[in-house]
């Protein structure tokens, strides 16, 4: 008899197209992880990268193509569906609601993501995470410094770990030691068996986290391997310039 052959990936893409009218930002990316790896998705602005996480999780719909996630089809998915299988989406811009107050970004999350009956320690677990938050539980989002709103984004993420986590441009503007704390908390939940899609600016922390790496011009796959091949020359390449 023959085995049973390898074990299929827990997230696996197969020529994924996203368009936007007669535009098309993706083209055919195709790629396979494995639960708790991490791929980290490169390339310079508008090389299709957002266009990419966003479809992953249902915020866009793909013009061709599939999405499969432990072995089921998740393509077609809403967006609200694909965060209750347990894909979570932190998106450039951070996502939250300013006019809330940081509390209640928190429970506005977790309210999808968790029973009603573990919410409240879900709640500690954000502010243990980050204790700064927890300083700040009556203030409205929108008054944090940009640092402290990336916290509360990755916070009402981790407080609830996902099975998947998609991070598009979590660094965006921020000061170095916040960058330090983004990706001390991505390295955290890797550790902890989270299966990661990075969409990164800073390339070489990015490459550093990850298992593998795909970089993308003008929504094509241009150069997929593992992490550790892609350093300097794949990044000064298709990137430009010298690689961070």
């Amino acid at each position: 008899m023959s085995g049973a052959g390898p074990p299929r990936p827990f997230l696996a893409v197969d020529g994924l197209s996203v368009s936007y009218g007669e535009a098309k930002a993706v083209s055919g990316v195709s790629f396979k992880l494995d639960a708790g790896r991490a791929v980290a998705v490169l390339g310079a602005n508008g090389s299709g990268k957002s266009s990419l996480a966003a479809a992953l999780v249902g915020v866009v719909r793909p013009s061709g193509g599939r999405v499969s996630f432990d072995g089921v089809d998740i393509t077609r998915w809403p967006a609200h569906r694909v965060s209750r299988a347990g894909i979570a989406y932190v998106p450039e811009g951070r996502g939250i609601y300013p006019h809330l107050t940081v509390a209640d970004n928190l429970r506005a999350m977790l309210r999808y993501a968790v029973p009603r009956r573990d919410r409240e320690h879900a709640l500690e677990r954000a502010v243990e995470l980050f204790p700064v938050l927890g300083e700040r539980r009556k203030q409205a989002a929108g008054t944090l410094s940009g640092g402290e709103q990336q916290m509360l984004s990755l916070a009402r993420v981790l407080a609830a770990p996902p099975k998947v986590l998609v991070a598009d441009e979590m660094s965006l503007g921020l000061a170095p030691k916040m960058v330090d704390v983004v990706f001390e908390s991505l390295t955290r939940a890797k550790a902890a068996g989270v299966t990661v899609v990075l969409v990164e600016q800073y390339v070489e922390r990015a490459l550093a986290l990850a298992d593998d790496a795909i970089v993308l011009r003008q929504g094509v796959t241009a150069w997929s391997g593992a992490a550790a091949d892609a350093h300097s020359e794949v990044a000064a390449s298709y990137l430009g310039g010298e690689p961070r």
